[in-house]
């Protein structure tokens, strides 16, 4: 069975009821200091707040992830975090886009059309492909690793390099303005530079993360603790409460993000996620099991194949009129509850 996270001892059912308010408060908390901070250094850095959410802010969001499937690599029982990150995903993109559409309408620019939505297709549909052996072997995780960075260079570098190179470049031919952004000059910017330094707002965006990682530790802890008692098998488990509360970081920050404004970071960190969990999650997790994964046999007959569906069910979702309505979030909200009653069939 999964057991509670190393950080907690066993715990009654009360106990693990205050763990998972608390680990759920510190969500909060940790979500809304990523987002704050995370939208601040984009605005001063001249970065995409949508870019900062896939890299940064997704990247720090999947860190629960990432530990549960360290920890059951070590552990010798990898073949749980691939139920792990298919629910996961299949949370992030039903659950928590639906959640989000359901508050405003989500906009989608042509570059996510271009980009992160068939990067987000291509994760599932890899990972279907090297699941249909019923195994995960070394290779398979090197493979599903080298996508997670092959996309975050493409994501990164065409931003990144003319931050680099501009400046250098101006420097090289003498301008009493390198290093400056002409039209950068605002007083806007005067207020963001007097609010603190990027020094300081990286510290805090780091701490945001790690209230966020601990928050969604006692949260899984307590939430697998109640499951446990209830008879749950460790599949089920994996699917519904760990995969739950592994998504509640992408969850809380993008419903924060969606209430402040900040949509383009919300929904950037919940594409990320999506693919870094299938790729820079799954894909070490691979790699540190000592012998090749096994796939449960439900898992690829179902989960994965819906996994797949509904990341290809977004595009047209997305291309109509470039948004996701509240109706369309309705469906997607109403699709994973009913796919939770279906895993739930057991202990309901």
């Amino acid at each position: 069975m999964w057991s509670t996270p190393a950080m907690l001892p066993a715990l009654s059912p009360v106990a693990a009821g205050v763990v998972l308010v608390l680990g759920l408060a510190l969500l909060v908390v940790g979500a809304e200091l990523v987002v704050r901070e995370g939208s601040a250094l984009a605005t001063r850095w001249g970065i995409s707040p949508f870019v900062v959410g896939v890299t940064i802010v997704s990247v720090g969001t999947s860190l629960p992830e990432l530990a549960v499937g360290v920890n059951a690599a070590l552990a010798d029982t990898a073949g749980l975090a691939v139920g792990n990150i298919v629910g996961t995903n299949l949370v992030n993109l039903l659950l928590v886009l639906g959640l989000a559409a359901l508050l405003v309408p989500v906009d989608v620019d042509g570059r996510t059309l271009r980009v992160d939505l068939p990067a987000m297709i291509g994760a599932a549909v890899l990972l279907l492909v090297l699941c249909l052996d019923g195994e995960l072997s070394s290779l398979d995780g090197l493979l599903l690793t080298g996508y997670g960075v092959a996309y975050l260079a493409v994501v990164v570098v065409p931003t990144v390099a003319p931050q680099l190179v501009g400046p250098r470049l101006a420097a090289a031919l003498g301008s009493e303005d390198a290093g400056a952004d002409p039209g950068t000059h605002t007083e806007a910017d005067a207020d963001t530079r007097a609010e603190g330094r990027p020094g300081r707002r990286v510290l805090v965006l780091v701490a945001g993360l790690v209230v966020v990682v601990v928050g969604s530790e006692m949260l899984v802890g307590g939430a697998v603790e109640i499951a446990t008692t209830l008879g749950a098998s460790d599949v089920l488990v994996g699917l519904t409460v760990v995969a739950i509360g592994t998504s509640a970081p992408e969850l809380v920050t993008t419903v924060v993000g969606t209430l402040r404004g900040e949509r383009d970071l919300a929904i950037g960190n919940l594409v990320g996620s999506s693919i870094i969990n299938v790729a820079l999650v799954l894909g070490p997790t691979v790699l540190l099991a000592p012998g090749r994964i096994t796939v449960p046999g439900e898992i690829l007959a179902v989960d994965l194949v819906l996994l797949v569906a509904v990341s290809l069910l977004a595009v047209p979702a997305f291309v109509t009129g470039r948004r996701l309505s509240r109706a369309e979030g309705g469906v997607f909200v109403v699709t994973y509850l009913v796919y939770l009653t279906y895993l739930l069939r057991e202990v309901l």
